[in-house]
């Protein structure tokens, strides 16, 4: 699929060939990859500053509050919650990258060069999250947490021992949601990193807990039209079976005109 550098990063070569694509080659030296990351602004990087400041401040507040509450009664509640959240939020991450893989424009005013660009940089640049820092990796998805997590903090500081308790597994639901929202984008650059990962990261991943590395490639082979999830990619195979983003995509089609993944295409034939 890809070769790698000495630190275990994919490096540049010919693109899986699919249709849509032609001969098109990816990677850092490409015009459309090269005029993406300039369009990362210092405006954007104070953004996923403060997000992820929020984001695991609000986290460990409500991690100290569901331990002081935490009851033995609630315990097939909570595993239940827990799987139930994970569940979440790898679905959660395909709606999120078919949306945007799919439709929209860099060219949309603010939104489009904030949350767009990154994934018309990633088609074309597969390498490109193996060099972002933790901030560029997890900002966006911190700010999508904040506002559940800030809501659940407000529950515990203002509801009743008895209220906190009935909510318990709720919270819990909340709460793996949560934290595997915010480390999708993390999850997702670990599988595209070859060599150098922690022994537990790789061992999460062989054990197909968390995404893994050739589960992801499915999704790299143009024209980038299946297997969203990227959070476990549990739910990639019974949603491909279904055919429910194909399905998804023929009906939006149908009552627009407009066509999937036409600007990422665009971005995929720059070439000055």
């Amino acid at each position: 699929y890809a070769s790698t550098n000495g630190c275990g990063q994919e490096i540049g070569s010919p693109e899986p060939q699919g249709p849509g694509r032609g001969a098109a080659r990816w990677g850092p030296q490409h015009a459309g990859a090269r005029a993406l990351a300039n369009l990362y602004t210092p405006g954007k990087r104070c953004q996923e500053w403060i997000s992820v400041v929020l984001c695991f401040s609000l986290m460990a507040f409500n991690f100290i509050h569901l331990l002081a509450y935490f009851h033995l009664g609630h315990a097939w509640y909570i595993l239940l919650g827990i799987v139930a959240g994970i569940l979440s939020a790898d679905f959660a991450s395909g709606i999120v990258h078919w949306g945007a893989d799919t439709w929209g424009s860099v060219d949309l005013p603010i939104f489009g060069k904030a949350f767009i660009r990154p994934f018309r940089e990633h088609h074309i640049d597969p390498t490109a999250i193996t060099r972002h820092d933790f901030i560029e990796t997890n900002g966006d998805n911190c700010m999508l947490t904040i506002i559940p997590l800030a809501n659940m903090a407000f529950n515990f500081l203002t509801l009743s021992p008895a209220e906190i308790y009935h909510n318990y597994p709720w919270y819990c639901y909340v709460f793996a949601l949560a934290i595997f929202v915010t480390l999708t984008n993390q999850i997702h650059k670990w599988s595209h990193t070859y060599f150098g990962l922690p022994r537990w990261v790789v061992f999460l991943q062989d054990c197909h807990i968390i995404l893994p590395r050739k589960h992801h490639r499915v999704h790299h082979v143009s024209p980038h039209e299946t297997y969203f999830c990227i959070t476990t990619g549990w739910l990639n195979y019974p949603l491909e079976k279904l055919g429910f983003w194909r399905n998804l995509e023929d009906l939006i089609q149908g009552l627009t005109g407009e066509k999937p993944r036409a600007d990422d295409l665009k971005w995929a034939h720059k070439v000055k």
